[in-house]
């Protein structure tokens, strides 16, 4: 389960909200996870209003991609060929 985190939209020196990031950018990971979905970081530069502090903080992330249904769900069932060496 992922972890709550706090408001990062708060400036970490004074604690004011900010309202809007000044710039975004997407980072994309290289490297897919176990189930072949590709994760996509959305990132934000923020200056604080009232002391001028900046920082860079993720917005979002995003988790694209993989297959639909695992193997083990999309096998179909066996069927068996019985041969009758009698027949032959």
């Amino acid at each position: 389960m992922p972890r709550k985190r706090e408001n990062t939209f708060t400036c970490p020196k004074c604690g004011k909200k900010a309202t809007n990031p000044i710039r975004t950018w997407t980072l994309v990971s290289p490297i897919p996870d176990k189930y072949g979905r590709v994760t996509i970081t959305i990132m934000g530069a923020f200056i604080c209003e009232s002391c001028g502090e900046k920082w860079n903080s993720t917005i979002q992330k995003i988790k694209t991609g993989g297959e639909e249904k695992r193997e083990a769900e999309t096998r179909e069932e066996p069927y068996t060929i019985t041969i009758d060496l009698n027949e032959i």
